[in-house]
């Protein structure tokens, strides 16, 4: 049987005895702690200070009558102020160092009854951090027993796992913090739900930098906005979000944008400015495109990263600010620091959270959900709500899905065709004509040439999600061969056309019987090339 112990604190107005003759007609929480009849203190541990020595002594001595199993140590712990936090918790955490703990052979208990708020704070983030490795207690009055002394004990076990309401609800909140974070977009990437699921964690737990990289258009400023968001609706930042993109700052006016500057500090100064930084204080910093910066820049904001402070250009007054750093890029940093273009301490100070965003073609499995989205985003700024015919959307979606569409700009591109679509639909309904003409739009954008003729023959044969699983290479071949098929009313003739050389080196022709099978690899016959020929 493993034994019980506890630690206590003596309560200067809750144990105190008073009257001597009178004493068990009341509650006192360290008598009620050891008089439980359900509850053995093996050992107590009683803490207390220079001046309530003596009442610590009494204390044990009453509980020696009551408990006569129970052993109590006394040890002198000095607070000169029992409220000053930083002094409570010291003091405690190397009292807790001092022990020698055996939980296999011991259960732990600290009384949290006695004692001021503060130290009952530090009591429980001691235990809860495993640094006291047990369980809290707490003992209170009891008028339903005669015995007024005893009161009653309620232990409370900081291991959430055994909470299945606390529990289910903290794993909700963490839901809730993802399905912010994706604008509660219904997401089916897994890699970009596992980034989303250690972002929300880090925005929550963590005031150090963040870098965001991924290809411009893939989010970034988007994720960077709703990570502050999600920190501001959690009450852990007072100030702004500041959102400045470097590519455009240029030359001094970098400098000073960033830090601020005196009134006269250079030509045009003609009166003082804030900068961004100073503008961010108790909020984000959202440098996008940091690479852009110079590298005199970059070594003034690695100072103010580490040290919360800086220098207004023409000033040798010192500002501080104390904000937290997003950074954002679509080049590769360690090739900018091996072109000596970005300070390599920087990078370092700024990639402790470092998250590639996916880009959309990378995510085709998403595109569905980001197309409602876009949908609603719409709504929301025109004040209109316009809807996909049935074929349309479907139309609309193979084609954002497939190897067709490579959305080199990212969201912005689908926004884009979305707001397009949107606008010239009419009746509020977007048909196939709209689709087909966006389509072609959006190719020319990107250009591409009109590939429909070229492709033409695969989709007549293979669903979108088949060839979007096809490697560029077969779905060319693939759709070379049909087409030459197509041409042929028999599978030896289609055949002799395309092994045109390789059947002359064979003793035994075998040219149907090598096209059949190069068609199987597809899941196709020439039975369905026949039927689509029909039917047409």
């Amino acid at each position: 049987m493993k034994k019980t112990i506890a630690v206590t604190l003596i309560g200067t107005q809750l144990d105190f005895v008073g009257k001597r003759i009178d004493r068990w007609s009341r509650w006192r929480p360290n008598i009620s702690l050891c008089s439980q009849e359900d509850l053995i203190v093996d050992k107590l541990h009683m803490l207390h200070d220079n001046h309530s020595w003596k009442l610590a002594n009494n204390v044990a001595v009453d509980i020696e009558s009551v408990s006569p199993e129970t052993q109590v140590q006394l040890h002198n712990i000095n607070f000169s102020n029992p409220w000053d936090f930083e002094e409570v918790y010291a003091k405690l955490y190397d009292w807790c160092a001092q022990q020698e703990f055996d939980t296999e052979k011991n259960d732990y208990l600290f009384h949290i009854t006695t004692g001021t708020h503060v130290v009952q704070i530090c009591s429980y983030l001691l235990t809860e951090s495993r640094h006291f490795p047990g369980r809290l207690i707490q003992t209170s009055p009891d008028k339903y027993n005669k015995n007024k002394s005893v009161g009653k004990a309620q232990i409370i076990d900081l291991d959430l796992s055994k909470y299945d309401q606390i529990a289910t609800r903290f794993d909700r909140e963490h839901l809730e913090g993802k399905a912010f974070l994706k604008g509660g977009i219904h997401t089916k990437n897994k890699a970009f739900n596992q980034l989303i699921t250690q972002v929300e964690k880090v925005a929550i737990r963590s005031q150090d930098p963040m870098l965001l990289t991924g290809p411009t258009g893939a989010g970034k400023s988007q994720l960077a906005t709703r990570i502050f968001q999600l920190k501001k609706k959690r009450a852990m930042l007072e100030g702004e979000l500041v959102s400045v993109n470097c590519a455009t700052l240029k030359g001094e006016n970098a400098m000073a944008a960033l830090f601020g500057h005196t009134k006269g500090a250079f030509t045009g100064a003609l009166k003082s400015r804030d900068g961004y930084l100073l503008t961010a204080d108790k909020g984000v910093l959202f440098l996008d495109e940091i690479g852009e910066l110079g590298l005199e820049e970059q070594a003034m904001l690695l100072h103010a990263i580490e040290n919360k402070e800086f220098h207004p250009v023409g000033s040798d007054r010192t500002l501080k600010s104390n904000f937290q750093l997003i950074a954002g890029t679509n080049r590769d940093l360690k090739q900018q620091v091996a072109k000596g273009m970005f300070r390599e301490d920087l990078l370092a100070r700024i990639n402790l959270w470092s998250y590639k965003l996916p880009a959309l073609k990378d995510r085709r499995e998403d595109i569905p959900g980001n197309i409602d989205y876009e949908m609603d985003l719409f709504a929301q700024k025109t004040g209109e709500r316009v809807r996909f015919n049935k074929e349309a959307k479907r139309l609309f979606e193979e084609f954002a899905m497939s190897n067709q569409a490579p959305w080199s700009g990212n969201f912005r591109d689908l926004s884009s065709a979305i707001t397009r679509l949107g606008t010239l639909a009419d009746s509020s309904r977007i048909a196939i004509a709209d689709v087909t003409e966006e389509i072609a739009r959006l190719k020319e954008s990107w250009h591409l040439p009109d590939s429909e003729p070229q492709r033409k023959a695969i989709e007549r044969y293979l669903t979108s999600e088949a060839i979007s699983k096809l490697d560029k290479f077969d779905a060319i071949q693939l759709n070379n061969v049909l087409v030459i098929c197509e041409k042929h009313t028999s599978m030896a003739a289609a055949g002799r056309e395309l092994f045109n050389v390789s059947r002359t080196l064979k003793v035994q022709v075998n040219d149907s019987t090598r096209l059949q099978k190069y068609l199987a690899k597809f899941g196709l016959k020439w039975s369905d090339l026949s039927e689509q020929k029909n039917s047409e």
